[in-house]
């Protein structure tokens, strides 16, 4: 398995116990970690509770996603971090 270089995260679209992963901002599956062009830029994390596994394959987008989360989202959180060069 392909792992990320500092997450140690793997970026194979499915993880241990049938996690699968989405495409990240860049098109590939893997968290990347923020990397913002210059300055300070705000990211948003998401995080869902749901009362239903999607049924998505690996590399997923997250348009398809949210389409699939309709109607099933139990809660939500978000955490806003800025980062910067």
């Amino acid at each position: 398995m392909k792992m990320a270089r500092d997450e140690n995260i793997s970026t194979a679209g499915t993880l241990p116990e049938g996690v699968k992963q989405g495409k990240n901002s860049w098109g590939k599956t893997g968290y990347g970690g923020p990397c913002p062009p210059s300055g300070t830029h705000r990211y948003f994390f998401r995080i869902f509770a749901l009362d239903t596994k999607p049924d998505l394959p690996p590399g997923a987008a997250k348009n398809k996603l949210l389409k699939t989360m309709e109607g099933h989202v139990l809660d939500k959180g978000q955490l806003m971090g800025r980062f910067s060069k």
